[in-house]
């Protein structure tokens, strides 16, 4: 005989059914003002949904009963049964199995306050630093997240993770560089497909520079879409033409990083960088970034701030041009980047009382200047002028997070 919990369990589902059958219909009729509030109740329905399916996830990964089906794992069931990507469906298993560990997030997203995308950027922290970590944080990023829409609240949540566990934060930003490319096909019916993937820093370029072609023009016929990849197209040719970037409000256009003084310093529990675009970048590639570039204020440590203030720090043209004409290209080991596509480096930062002269300077092109800042490289000067790359000590298997 099937337990009373059971049959309720049927008979509510077999109701559900029905009721987003009655919802399909009627919306088709409804207009105005009370479409957008039926709208809002729709999706606040579908993320207390999610947390009802995460809690019944959560008991059907434990019992194994997937195996019945002749599933692998929890997560390839999802796949097949619940019809979800790969990534979907391991998203929803990462928010079942944390949930357990973050009690008011769980009691949170059960009454609706907070949506799925909130929790799918808690789930993750928590699997990143680790459960224990986030609890200690976790009512005030749950207020964030209660008035923050889910894009913005990723970046509180980057900057905790940052300040947490720095090295974990540079290691994810590693992987996302890692994982960029940009293919451009075959042109098919007169159209070339691009599809690519960049990181945040790439990317947060990228959206800079076709910024400041993208302004609609008057009585604009093209969509948003349209604009950019004109505005791609334009780039590229202004780049073979030499023509550059137009002024943007004023000036020349300018990728904005906002950072504090101790995270220019590297000093541990600094948060992260913030893109004006938006997301964050590691303390690190802040680092990198300041090597030589402009900075409009700063606020912090007295003796930071001084050493700021001098506009010694800033690699002046004529410098530049004598750097150009010592190292003509990338520095590194095998690399041939010619030397205008390169960055000036410090070898010691300037934010460690490094001088901005050009003994304490040497060229390296993008990629390498992430391996020196990013992922711990060093550049030792030989004394025929040349340079030895010497890589990071090896790092043993990083232990388990704690719950």
């Amino acid at each position: 005989m099937m337990p009373r919990s059971s049959k309720e369990w049927g008979a509510e589902l077999e109701r559900f059914d029905g009721c987003i059958s009655r919802l399909a219909t009627l919306i088709q009729d409804v207009a105005g003002v009370e479409l957008g509030e039926g709208l809002i109740k729709l999706r606040e329905g579908a993320d207390r949904i999610e947390s009802i399916f995460a809690d019944g996830l959560r008991s059907f990964d434990r019992s194994a009963e997937y195996a019945a089906d002749g599933a692998l794992n929890v997560t390839s069931w999802l796949r097949w049964k619940c019809k979800l990507t790969a990534g979907a469906a391991a998203e929803r298993v990462t928010i079942a199995r944390q949930l357990e560990k973050l009690a008011p997030t769980h009691e949170a997203f059960s009454r609706g306050d907070v949506g799925y995308q909130h929790v799918v950027v808690m789930a993750r922290a928590a699997e990143n630093v680790g459960a224990s970590a986030v609890r200690k944080e976790e009512a005030t990023l749950l207020a964030a997240a209660q008035t923050m829409d889910p894009g913005r609240f990723l970046g509180v949540v980057k900057s905790f993770e940052h300040k947490v566990d720095a090295e974990a934060a540079l290691s994810e930003a590693n992987r996302a560089y890692g994982r960029r490319y940009l293919h451009i096909s075959e042109p098919q019916d007169g159209a070339v497909r691009l599809d690519g993937l960049l990181d945040a820093e790439g990317g947060a370029t990228l959206k800079t520079a076709l910024g400041a072609l993208m302004k609609p023009a008057k009585d604009e016929d093209r969509s948003s879409g349209q604009r950019q990849a004109d505005a791609l197209v334009e780039l590229c040719r202004r780049q073979l033409s030499g023509k550059g970037l137009p002024d943007v409000a004023g000036q020349r256009p300018h990728l904005i990083i906002r950072a504090s003084a101790d995270t220019i310093a590297g000093l541990p529990g600094a948060p992260a960088g913030e893109l004006e675009s938006g997301g964050t970048i590691h303390a690190e590639t802040v680092r990198r970034f300041a090597c030589d570039s402009a900075i409009t204020r700063i606020t912090g440590r007295g003796e930071l701030e001084h050493e700021i203030s001098h506009a010694s720090r800033t690699i002046s043209a004529s410098l530049r041009r004598k750097l150009e004409a010592r190292d003509h290209c990338c520095v590194f080991d095998g690399c041939d980047m010619p030397g205008r596509w390169t960055d000036g480096h410090h070898l010691i930062h300037w934010a460690d009382g490094g001088p901005t002269t050009l003994e304490n300077l040497a060229l390296l092109c993008r990629g390498h200047h992430i391996k020196v800042h990013e992922e711990g490289w060093r550049l030792k000067r030989r004394e025929d002028n040349g340079y030895t790359a010497i890589p990071p000590p090896r790092r043993l298997v990083a232990h388990a997070r704690s719950s």
